[in-house]
């Protein structure tokens, strides 16, 4: 078994330094790096894995086509499809909160107003 030189300057067995042994077609046998694995983006509302994504490293996505990285719809990339319907949920129901709320003031106005012409009418 013959020796082995490292092409790289770190010598510990590291994360990012990970190698394995390769037999080259001149018969020599050299050291390979491997680079890490990708992971999948996850959503930032419940954490789960995001279906639909390429895994792929940080600097790989600057050079990853559009489609790769995110799914058609609305946030898509960076929430899940349960967490955009319930924003989606969320928002129509405050609207209608709201208009609620206004249709209560108008008739509190109303009542007032009703309230005050009566008493005006009495004296």
């Amino acid at each position: 078994m013959q020796r082995l030189t490292l092409r790289r300057r770190l010598s510990y067995n590291t994360n990012s330094n990970k190698r394995k042994k390769v037999k080259t077609p001149g018969g020599r046998i050299v050291y390979i790096y491997i680079k890490k694995r990708g992971t999948v983006p996850k959503c930032g509302d419940c954490k789960t894995k995001l279906p639909g994504i390429k895994p792929s490293r940080p600097r790989e996505r600057c050079t990853m086509s559009k489609r790769l990285k995110t799914v058609n719809r609305a946030y898509g990339g960076t929430r899940c499809h349960k967490c955009v319907r319930n924003r989606v949920i969320r928002a129509f129901m405050m609207e209608e909160q709201k208009v609620l709320n206004q249709l209560v003031k108008e008739k509190r106005r109303r009542d007032k107003r009703l309230a005050l012409q009566q008493q005006a009418a009495q004296k």
